[in-house]
């Protein structure tokens, strides 16, 4: 799908963006964020590894929408995980 982020276009697959941010171990989440796969990332840091640019080359809002249009849910605040859904080896907020 063809996203203009920074106005600069980018033909970016959900895949492909899963794959890129796989290896990647996400920042503390402050604002918008956006799951992939099991991962809750800051949109930012999202955008900063699939574009390859500065993050203040573009905003949350840019990234916010492509992610959704290619189908990543997107969050104003991170959500809450219950103590029961959180692993063994995380505090109960599960961050």
């Amino acid at each position: 799908m063809r996203c203009v982020i920074a106005r600069f276009p980018f033909d970016l697959i959900k895949s492909e963006v899963e794959q890129s941010m796989s290896g990647i171990k996400p920042e503390p989440v402050t604002g918008v964020a956006v799951t992939i796969g099991r991962r809750v990332y800051p949109v930012m840091q999202v955008g900063e590894v699939i574009t390859k640019q500065d993050r203040r080359d573009f905003t949350s809002g840019e990234m916010r929408r492509a992610l959704t249009r290619l189908g990543f849910t997107c969050h104003d605040t991170p959500p809450v995980r219950s103590a029961g859904n959180a692993r063994p080896d995380e505090g109960m907020l599960g961050w």
